[in-house]
């Protein structure tokens, strides 16, 4: 299902120079993680060690591997090699992150349903939020929750201000967005960016995606570079 700090300086990433460390509950690793779609290969022995509670961004051009990563974390695929571990949990065929929201395309939701409805189906699947915070998470995002609208109805610019929604209620601890600003406006952009830098300040760990790292850099406290399925320049490592 498809399915935020005070500016700062980014610094150039820098990957751990050992992804052996599967243990800690406060970091996200990756250690020789490749996946391969109809023989063409999508991530190579990708190494990370992103630690709980910031901001990384993850650039890039069309197909270099970013969506394929975001996936693969998130558990929504798996990889064919290496393995995954989220905050000390790992992630395969029987164990899923806890406490995640995901935006990544392609983004679907209840097209016969209204903004807020189509939160409070999600919501019934288990995540037990109020209806107060499923309605301020829409004024969050721009959306106005007593719009009747069905999302069929939809601009894009609303469908992806509602599918960032979905992502951040509750403030999950891990939250992934891919490509958060498509089809919004500068002003859009600029709301957005300030909600994520508000959810890193509340402690939620933050992946974003962009095709341009320039709209990463007063973002993210990381950034890193994907090139045909690969982290390259300074965030590349030997695993």
């Amino acid at each position: 299902m498809g399915v935020v700090l005070n500016l700062r300086k980014r610094r150039t990433a820098e990957v751990s120079k050992s992804c052996n460390d599967r243990s800690s509950i406060n970091k996200i690793i990756l250690n020789k993680v490749s996946k391969s779609i109809k023989k063409r290969t999508v991530l190579q022995d990708v190494c990370l060690s992103l630690e709980r509670g910031k901001i990384y961004g993850f650039y890039g051009a069309n197909g270099s591997g970013k969506t394929m990563l975001f996936r693969t974390i998130a558990g929504l695929v798996l990889p064919d090699e290496g393995s995954i571990n989220v905050f000390g949990r790992a992630v395969d065929y029987r164990s899923f992150p806890v406490a995640i929201g995901i935006l990544v395309e392609p983004f679907s939701l209840w097209g016969n349903l209204s903004g807020l409805d189509n939160l409070r189906a999600l919501n019934s699947l288990g995540c037990a939020l109020s209806e107060d915070l499923l309605r301020n998470t829409l004024v969050r995002v721009g959306l106005d929750p007593d719009d009747t609208r069905t999302l069929d109805k939809f601009s894009l610019g609303m469908r992806q201000r509602l599918g960032i929604a979905q992502a951040i209620m509750g403030n999950p601890e891990l939250i992934i967005l891919d490509e958060p600003t498509n089809a919004l406006d500068p002003s859009g952009k600029s709301a957005i960016y300030d909600i994520i830098r508000s959810l890193g300040e509340s402690g939620s760990t933050v992946l974003v995606a962009s095709h341009n790292n320039e709209d990463l850099e007063c973002l993210c406290h990381m950034c890193f570079e994907l090139r045909s399925g690969q982290v390259i320049g300074g965030g590349h490592v030997d695993c």
